[in-house]
């Protein structure tokens, strides 16, 4: 099997052959023969045609950093019309033969259509009638361009013994590994077949031995969406910490990552069967990546993968771990069909992961559990308020629905379709009432299970859903849902309730206060609050108006301890508010953290701040470390530093 894909004869496109003036025209030329009424990220045509079932073989070459195989599409014709042709998308790819029902067919690439990539187009001898399907066996090979795969270096491990990569395919990178309708209004079940010198995960069913390396299988049966592809290999240990999870990490940080964890996911999957129904994935479990990982999580399904910035020493930060289970329901169960619709994955998850906290509180807030959850929507507002300021009010991506249309799905990432989306929902709960809402969950998670839908749909369900209760189909009805749909900025505050924030807002007006005021600051000002109540403190020192001066903002540092917490959530945060202050003080801590972790959350804010403290030292820095950061994080902190991604 690997040798026939290493003896193919490979070709790729090379963008940088066309000019741009000429991408725009071929671009609309390619855009006339695929018409998607609902996804504009995708340039195959799925609308014709639906992969069904997908063979992914793969054998990860660690020396040449790349993944060399075949992948076999099942496609089913879902058009009267008999269409001869398959579009698929790829990007940075080396594409071998093609079969159809095993005979070599002919292929071309189509003009690439940046940001999306390179058509790659497939002739079929015959067309295929209404429901029928046909085999399409590609051979390819991952490219040093592709931007879903990360590959790390001994050196880049905890342990430092040996090489590590993995896969980050949200929104449109999965084209990077293979071609694929990469769109999540299709989903396939798929069959994994991996090789590699090295553990292999998701792979939890079987594994044999096949020369030099291992043969890893796992079957997907339940149909996913091509972003939730994934893969992951290195050295990896595993523990349980439920009786249907496991924790895999380095060997060296099995421990800590198993005491982190073993407390509270089990809990945490029970309290979210109850409010939607039982867990459809078998095993939930979670991969904790070397720091580069650019994000606190990603819901692949069976295996979370999740930053070792969650491993906090004080099982503060696990929150990621609810928010990533909800996906196994909203994203992963019942999926946006396009990224214009983002916040129907995101606001849900949002959602149900502040309604596990307040089923069962927090490992800090037990008798707190709805009070927790406004606590955690009031840092999710601060958020919000910070992606809204960064775009700007009436910026086309602080909408809930946005127009992706020729645009990269990336450069709308923020926190805004998650908590604006949560806040939607939280404002519908409110509207209709709560145990009201609450027969409305199961219903919309059980019509919409292996789906994909758009938000349009989402409005019909709730209001088709409440269409007997006269007095909630009339406020549903009534409701501007134009204005939560369109409009720019900040939707309507919620009134939270604050009992868990009120002794730091508290204490951050003292802060304020000084210098001038009786106030002097000590440790016990600090004591019995937990890492997020210190999140808070720090946020609300950052939205003031005045900074604090240099002075006193080392001296909150020194006094606290902020700088030296192991929590990176509070460490993070208090260098902003140093350097918001021009303290000089907080600048080479700040770059010894920006080379250690590779989380978006962390390091994108703290690039901003240190380029508007010290330019040069934030160019250093970024020159310094951009090897470490994954390829998403790398080009989205040189949009931030340079106005574009850098070639």
């Amino acid at each position: 099997m690997t040798s026939a894909w290493k003896s193919a004869s490979f070709r790729s496109f090379n963008f940088l052959s066309l000019r741009s003036a000429s991408i725009t025209v071929r671009f609309n030329q390619v855009r006339n023969m695929v018409t998607n009424p609902r996804d504009p990220n995708t340039v195959s045509n799925y609308n014709n045609w639906r992969s069904t079932h997908i063979t992914a073989n793969f054998d990860i070459l660690f020396d040449e950093k790349k993944l060399v195989g075949n992948v076999v599409h099942r496609f089913k014709s879902i058009t009267n019309a008999e269409s001869r042709e398959i579009i698929l998308d790829t990007n940075h790819l080396d594409i071998g033969t093609v079969k159809v029902n095993g005979q070599p067919s002919q292929w071309e690439f189509l003009p690439p259509l940046e940001p999306f990539g390179v058509p790659l187009k497939i002739r079929l001898e015959q067309g295929v009638e209404l429901d029928g399907t046909v085999e399409v066996d590609i051979a390819v090979k991952t490219t040093g361009k592709c931007t879903a795969l990360q590959w790390l270096t001994p050196a880049q491990t905890s342990n430092k013994k040996h090489p590590y990569m993995f896969s980050q395919c949200q929104a449109i990178h999965a084209r990077s590994i293979f071609p694929c309708q990469d769109t999540p209004d299709v989903k396939s079940t798929f069959d994994f077949n991996i090789t590699s010198p090295f553990r292999g995960l998701p792979i939890r069913e079987s594994s044999e031995s096949k020369s030099e390396h291992q043969l890893y299988r796992f079957h997907q049966s339940v149909p996913i969406p091509s972003y939730l592809f994934a893969i992951a290999s290195g050295d990896v240990s595993e523990a349980p910490i439920g009786p249907r999870s496991v924790v895999a990490t380095s060997p060296d940080k099995l421990d800590e990552c198993k005491w982190e964890l073993e407390a509270d996911t089990e809990n945490f999957i029970t309290t979210i069967e109850k409010i939607v129904y039982p867990y459809a994935w078998g095993e939930y479990n979670v991969l904790i990546l070397p720091p580069s990982f650019p994000y606190g999580g990603m819901e692949n399904p069976i295996f979370t993968f999740a930053t070792p910035s969650i491993i906090s020493k004080d099982r503060e930060n696990i929150d990621v771990i609810a928010h990533e289970l909800a996906h196994s329901w909203s994203g992963n169960l019942v999926t946006n069909a396009s990224w214009e619709h983002f916040w129907l994955n995101e606001g849900w998850t949002v959602y149900l992961e502040r309604r596990i906290l307040a089923a069962i509180g927090h490992a800090n807030f037990r008798s707190h559990g709805e009070a927790y959850r406004h606590f955690s929507a009031i840092i999710g507002w601060k958020s919000l308020t910070d992606a809204v300021e960064h775009f700007g009010n009436d910026h086309e991506f602080t909408k809930l629905i946005v127009d992706l249309k020729g645009k990269d799905p990336d450069d709308a990432f923020s926190s805004i379709p998650y908590e604006k989306g949560f806040n939607f929902l939280f404002y519908l709960e409110n509207l209709v009432g709560k145990p009201k809402f609450d027969k409305f969950i199961p219903h919309y998670f059980t019509m919409f299970k292996c789906k994909s839908l758009d938000s349009y749909e989402f409005k019909a369900t709730i209001l088709d859903f409440f269409e007997s209760d006269a007095e909630s189909s009339k406020l549903l009805n009534d409701l501007d849902w134009d204005k939560w749909f369109y409009a720019p900025g900040l939707p309507p505050k919620p009134s939270f309730d604050t009992s868990l924030v009120d002794v730091v807002y508290e204490l951050s007006k003292k802060w304020q206060s000084l210098p001038g005021s009786s106030f002097k600051p000590q440790a016990s000002d600090i004591e019995g609050l937990t890492a997020n109540q210190l999140v808070v403190f720090l946020e609300q020192i950052l939205l003031l108006e005045k900074p604090l001066s240099p002075e006193i903002s080392k001296l909150m540092g020194d006094v606290y301890g902020l700088s030296k917490s192991e929590n990176i959530e509070v460490s993070n945060l208090y260098f902003q508010v140093g350097m918001k202050a021009g303290d000089d003080s907080v600048i080479e801590p700040t770059t010894e953290l920006l080379g250690r972790i590779g989380r978006m959350k962390f390091v994108r804010p703290l690039f901003r701040n240190l380029q508007k403290i010290n330019r040069p030292v934030a160019l250093e820095t970024f020159e310094k470390y951009k090897d470490f950061y994954h390829p998403i994080c790398r080009g989205m902190v040189e949009k931030d530093l340079f106005g574009k991604k850098e070639n």
